[in-house]
């Protein structure tokens, strides 16, 4: 469904500078997937989403969508960011539902499918709260179910439980693995942890600071549901933080 075809990407710093972001990234994504991203700070992991959901244009090479070239952000992929994207004068249901009105939907579509997106992430009963009401990890899901409700057929996720204490991230991945086992959308999730990865992956990537940019793919062989502190996922986890471990901190260029 993705599709990366020898990615270059350079950012102009304010000094003047040219900094490289990303070097030959070659990368597909199968439809329904979901891939985890994982590498040091300031590797390029928040770039190579921002490339997928056409916010950023590539210095050379294309990005493919559906075979597509991808000029620009399109309602086919949805961005779920670190912190939630919540209008705080409107209610959840309203924010939830902004996107569908936005659409020009029937008053009959834009109910159901806001309630059942609401259901989906857990938040029936909670629909007439404002966001300053809710907790962290339920203003995340709210920030899920507006992308949800739009039916996109990728989702794009920058490290959205990152900021969560433990518990509440814990079962936010779990509600993650129910959403796409139900839903079966491509998910491309960028994170910082790797034990984060290896529970909630089909399939890992490894980037690392130019100019290597990806240096290992893995699969993640094991059924679902996994079991956290499992023997077969310690021993994932670890194969990735091996290779993390070989790789230097990210350092801008100058």
């Amino acid at each position: 469904m993705i599709e990366m075809r020898e990615i270059e990407l350079e950012y102009r710093t304010p000094e003047g500078h040219t900094r490289q972001a990303l070097s030959n990234v070659c990368l597909r994504v199968p439809e329904g997937q979901l891939l985890c991203v994982v590498g040091p700070s300031g590797c390029g992991k928040t770039s190579l989403l921002n490339l997928m959901a056409g916010f950023v244009k590539p210095t050379t090479g294309n990005v493919l969508f559906d075979g597509e070239p991808v000029t620009g952000p399109g309602p086919d992929r949805g961005v779920v960011f670190q912190e939630p994207t919540l209008f705080p004068w409107l209610t959840v249901w309203g924010n939830v539902a902004f996107g569908l009105r936005r659409r020009g939907c029937s008053r009959r579509e834009v109910t159901n499918r806001t309630a059942e997106a609401l259901a989906l992430v857990g938040l029936s009963g909670h629909e007439d709260a404002y966001p300053h009401a809710l907790s962290g990890g339920m203003r995340q899901r709210a920030a899920i179910a507006r992308v949800v409700v739009l039916e996109p057929r990728a989702m794009l996720m920058d490290e959205p439980f990152s900021a969560l204490d433990a518990n509440a991230r814990e079962r936010l991945q779990d509600e993650l693995i129910r959403i796409w086992e139900e839903t079966q959308r491509t998910i491309v999730y960028v994170t910082h942890s790797v034990e984060e990865a290896a529970y909630l992956g089909d399939r890992v990537i490894v980037v690392a600071p130019p100019p290597e940019s990806i240096v290992d793919d893995v699969t993640i062989d094991i059924p679902r549901r996994r079991e956290r502190g499992a023997d077969v996922l310690v021993s994932a986890t670890s194969k990735l933080r091996r290779t993390l471990d070989t790789l230097p901190c990210c350092v801008p260029n100058k």
